[in-house]
């Protein structure tokens, strides 16, 4: 029997995780007829099944507001408090209008009950979760005590309470071993383990012509070795050592492309970027990249590059990030089939690294037999191809749609006792 979807969270646009993610559920969703529909603060899904509700963004000016005098201090006011329980209550209205508009039979919730970046969209959600006991996959990409600068707040009552929050209705979903081991310790909670998956059972479209094309765009001539970051440009990313591996590989051919857009804190960093980049002599460029087939027309006229045609003009991936509550990029790179250098994070040596990929390690700083391994891998064409077609393999294997498809009927089957997977 075909179920109505809603999928809510405080932004479903661009290329982060959670909106990839979310779009790829809704996707094996929808090939067995189980339709989705959207509620966030952005977002960029089709309006006809959509519900744009613009304080739910974590950049909405009330909960800026909020924001600022939640974290970072230990004390809060009445007046915060009051705000909170106001702005929830407004947004746990219109969380009973989307229901209600769209005849909702299972909630999925993305994000927004384990991540405090709306805390009044978390406190909506539990109590309407609690007053409707509808049923819920709250799926948790990132929780808060994963994240430094949430960790001095005035605000612990409210993430007890909230992220996650305890309801019988709620079945919790963790992306990683180390997200769900700390879930049932911290909050006593049991959640499935759902790892982040690509369609490596369909292979990319040849995207040879449209990568040069790219590559032409951004200034690159055929002989530029291109090394690609692709993540947003946030702290966490370790950019820095990017800028660093093209510095101390002196090759003026090398140039160094990120891909995504700032993310949730702050220009700062990308500002800070450019001057080491410049003080370090590499050549640094900022590409906004798209996930449709055909990117949108930015306001000089030219459409903005497909992921697709981004990778396809990478050379190598460089993946130096500190911390990944995944790493959708690492998966992008092997499906790609892209060599990748990857820095060793928590989550990539308990989940990945285990199933035998090859890649360009290092552990949090480069040395000479990382630099060597990675003029090794663009010099030899043979030892690439053969590192990536391999790297193909153990993705189908482990990180495709098959696996999410078995999860979801799990999930979708403890609710209505039926197997509609």
């Amino acid at each position: 029997m075909p179920r109505n979807i809603g999928f809510v969270s405080t932004r479903f646009a661009g290329t982060d995780g959670v909106s990839l993610e979310s779009a790829k559920w809704a996707q094996i969703l929808w090939d067995h007829q189980h339709v989705s529909y959207w509620y966030a603060g952005r977002l960029d899904r089709d309006p006809a099944v959509s519900m744009l509700v613009p304080e739910a963004y974590f950049y909405d000016r009330a909960n800026a507001w909020i924001n600022e005098r939640a974290f970072g201090t230990r004390r809060r006011t009445p007046e915060m408090t009051k705000k909170i329980y106001g702005v929830a209550d407004h947004l746990k209205g219109t969380l009973y209008d989307f229901v209600d508009a769209f005849g909702i039979d299972i909630l999925i919730v993305e994000n927004a009950l384990c991540l405090p970046m709306h805390i009044p969209l978390g406190v909506a959600l539990s109590h309407f979760i609690a007053e409707t006991e509808i049923p819920t996959i709250a799926h948790h990409h990132d929780f808060y005590w994963e994240r430094a600068r949430f960790s001095v707040n005035s605000v612990g009552d409210f993430l007890s309470m909230a992220f996650p929050p305890s309801l019988e209705s709620i079945q919790h979903v963790t992306i990683n071993s180390f997200a769900q081991n700390n879930l049932s310790w911290r909050e006593g909670a049991s959640s499935i383990l759902v790892p982040n998956v690509l369609d490596f059972e369909n292979p990319p479209a040849d995207a040879t012509e449209a990568g040069r094309a790219f590559r032409e765009r951004v200034g690159l001539s055929p002989d530029d070795i291109m090394i690609l970051q692709p993540t947003r440009v946030v702290p966490r990313k370790g950019i820095e050592h990017s800028i660093a591996l093209v510095a101390q590989l002196k090759d003026p051919r090398c140039k160094l492309v990120v891909s995504h857009e700032s993310g949730d804190e702050g220009p700062e960093y990308s500002r800070a970027l450019a001057e080491l980049a410049e003080a370090s002599g590499v050549d640094l460029r900022f590409v906004h990249a798209h996930v449709a087939p055909s990117g949108e027309l930015r306001t000089n006229g030219l459409p903005s590059p497909s992921l697709g045609e981004v990778y396809a003009g990478a050379d190598l991936i460089a993946y130096p990030s500190l911390y990944e509550g995944f790493g959708n990029a690492l998966l992008e790179a092997f499906y790609y089939r892209k060599p990748v250098l990857v820095n060793r994070y928590s989550i990539f040596i308990s989940d990945i690294e285990p199933k035998g990929f090859k890649v360009i390690a290092m552990d949090g700083f480069l040395t000479r037999s990382v630099l060597e391994h990675v003029r090794k891998v663009i010099a030899d064409e043979t030892y690439r191809r053969e590192m990536v077609d391999y790297n193909y393999e153990l993705g189908k294997a482990f990180f495709s749609y098959s696996v999410l498809r078995r999860k979801l009927r799990s999930l979708i089957t403890n609710f209505t006792g039926l197997d509609e997977l």
